[in-house]
């Protein structure tokens, strides 16, 4: 059997799909696709993309577990999923190890995103047991009541950037409401998905529960179009979110669709300047700046403009750049080449159209020699920027942070809503009143006040307009996996009409 390339403890053994219990290969013949490592471009593994056949074995089974899972307790559920989080939590290191192999991202950072994808686990374990209905009286002793139930085999569909998250944060809300879910994730990390389905078989979950189906977009289709399949939840770019939207509605089926961002983040001049670069970092360099809620336009008053440049600018070339998995490192490498190219031709695109390239945008090549093959460049600061500018209109999904400086507080607002997307916004200000004043007309899902990209599980994260539908996260995308059922008991005789 064919390996991926070990990398530490991690020796992740293919094939990498999962249904009904344990690892399955493809029955599809064709061609397997190369899946590679970030950091060193080296193949790490190969990819059996599915097919009809398996899609219907791992629908199935999906089908077979929600039976028995949909049946269960809230309190049996939570004893299941807390075992899970357990689980991941001894196995952290590993995890995130294998997240920076599949991804790039620097093992700091990994260790983050297994323990949010943890957590969310807890959170939703937590809340398993408390799903419930109302009562309410009517006359003459009859009542109604309503009963929060399963929707069924749900979908989930993974981006490449958070690929173990996005996996725990999808499955958590949908197996605490009695679902099960087949998930395929991003073909350019299918790695860490696989992982978690193991986990959740470990902790006692019925075989099915929680499956994993690789592929590209000709998968995704099949399980969109799936007669058993009762809800879809993606995360990705837009354009393929109108896909899926159009897919599953020919079925009829509720989606959520958390999509792309061209988020913007206001910094007045009585900001605490310290804090309003951290968060400017934050808001852009994460993850290699490939983050969907990232603060791209980087609204700065014009009083304090050429303070906040020097000091964005000092910092940003001071981030380490380098081997992921290195403790020191605090940039890795983007998540393919041709990622990679389409990043650096949107710094080449604006300079053409204007922008100062205050630092970065280059191609970078780590000292280790290990390392010459892999996808890095250096964070990106553009000043000089306009709001006329691709690199102001478009999402560039890299380390790449426009400066744009702004008068008043209506003209900034005015601007930074000047957008088709919606996914998040922040502000920057001690006045506490302008700071909600602001929050209040930012026309974005997730919104941050002197701070950015914090995401704790407790809350929903969305996007407004054409950045998505429905919520991850939070007490509310429990009505995104459930259904309500009403009920009504005459204690009394039929008043009939007839």
């Amino acid at each position: 059997m064919a390996k991926c390339v070990s990398s530490g403890t991690v020796d992740i053994t293919v094939p990498l799909n999962f249904w009904a219990g344990k690892r399955r290969t493809s029955h599809e013949k064709g061609h397997k696709e190369n899946v590679y490592e970030p950091a060193t471009g080296r193949v790490l593994c190969h990819l059996e993309p599915c097919g009809a056949v398996d899609i219907n074995q791992a629908v199935n089974a999906a089908k077979s577990a929600f039976g028995h899972w949909s049946k269960m307790s809230g309190m049996e559920r939570m004893k299941i999923m807390i075992e899970a989080a357990h689980i991941i939590e001894s196995r952290r290191e590993e995890i995130a190890e294998m997240e920076v192999v599949n991804n790039g991202k620097s093992i700091t950072e990994a260790r983050l995103d297994v323990d949010s994808g943890r957590l969310c686990i807890e959170y939703y374990a937590g809340l398993a047991s408390t799903l419930a209905g109302q009562h309410v009286q009517l006359p003459g002793g009859s009542f109604a009541y309503t009963r929060r139930e399963p929707l069924g085999v749900c979908v989930g569909i993974g981006a490449w950037n958070y690929p173990f998250q996005i996996a725990s944060w999808k499955s958590a809300p949908a197996l605490a409401c009695g679902n099960s879910m087949v998930f395929k994730p991003s073909p350019v990390t299918p790695v860490t998905a696989v992982l978690l389905a193991e986990i959740y078989a470990q902790a006692g979950a019925p075989d099915g529960l929680f499956n994993v189906v690789q592929g590209s977009q000709e998968t995704g289709s099949l399980l969109c179009h799936h007669p058993d399949v009762a809800k879809v939840s993606f995360t990705g770019s837009v354009p393929t979110g109108k896909k899926i939207m159009e897919m599953a509605s020919r079925g009829v089926k509720p989606v959520t669709l958390e999509l792309g961002g061209k988020s913007p983040l206001l910094i007045f001049q009585d900001s605490d300047l310290e804090n309003a670069v951290r968060g400017a970092l934050m808001a852009n360099f994460l993850s290699q700046g490939q983050v969907c809620s990232n603060g791209t336009r980087v609204f700065v008053q014009r009083d304090i403009l050429s303070e906040f440049v020097e000091e964005v600018v000092k910092r940003t070339q001071s981030i380490e750049i380098g081997d992921p998995l290195l403790e020191t490192t605090r940039m890795g490498a983007l998540v393919s080449k041709p990622h990679l190219e389409k990043v650096l031709s949107f710094v080449e695109q604006a300079k053409k159209e204007g922008a100062s390239v205050l630092c970065g945008g280059e191609p970078f090549v780590p000292s280790d020699p290990k390392l010459k093959g892999g996808y890095y460049m250096t964070p990106c600061v553009l000043g000089d920027c306009t709001d006329e500018m691709t690199c102001v209109k478009e999402e560039i999904f890299g380390p790449v942070m426009s400066v744009l400086s702004f008068e008043t507080e209506e003209e900034v607002l005015h601007r930074a809503n000047n957008t088709t997307l919606g996914l998040a916004a922040g502000v920057f200000t001690r006045d506490v009143r302008r700071a909600h004043r602001v929050v209040e007309h930012l026309k974005a899902g997730s919104c941050f006040i002197n701070n950015y990209n914090i995401t704790p599980v407790e809350v929903p994260f969305g996007g407004f307009k054409m950045s998505g539908i429905g919520r991850e996260n939070g007490q509310v995308t429990i009505e995104h996996y459930s259904q309500l059922k009403t009920v009504f008991v005459e204690m009394g005789d039929v008043d009939s009409l007839f």
